[in-house]
């Protein structure tokens, strides 16, 4: 078996943060998640630019992208080479038709 260093982007840590409602965890994973994990910086002009043309690509193909920030992540992934790890069913047809390179848990 491979070991694989793993990662998460700026706004991964946005939507974990995102979800956690007590305030004592969200300032202990505040601080854990980023020393534990490299993480990737993203955003700028280039992968918006990418996000949208993915997210015409897939509408063309019959494929609905339920949110914007899947799309920025699965774009971010497919430019740098990154694989995605998930569990999410709205990242398939960044695989199925781009060619998102995922890691199934």
């Amino acid at each position: 078996m491979t070991s694989r260093r793993i990662g998460l982007t700026d706004l991964i840590l946005c939507e974990v943060l995102q979800g956690i409602r007590d305030p004592i965890a969200f300032a202990q994973i505040q601080e854990e998640l980023p020393s534990r994990f490299h993480l990737f910086e993203t955003g700028g002009k280039e992968l918006a630019i990418a996000a949208a043309q993915n997210y015409r690509t897939l509408r063309e193909r019959g494929y609905s992208v339920r949110k914007t920030i899947d799309c920025l992540i699965a774009s971010f992934c497919l430019r740098m080479g990154h694989q995605l790890l998930h569990r999410d069913h709205d990242f398939d047809p960044f695989e199925k038709v781009l060619g998102l390179q995922v890691v199934h848990p």
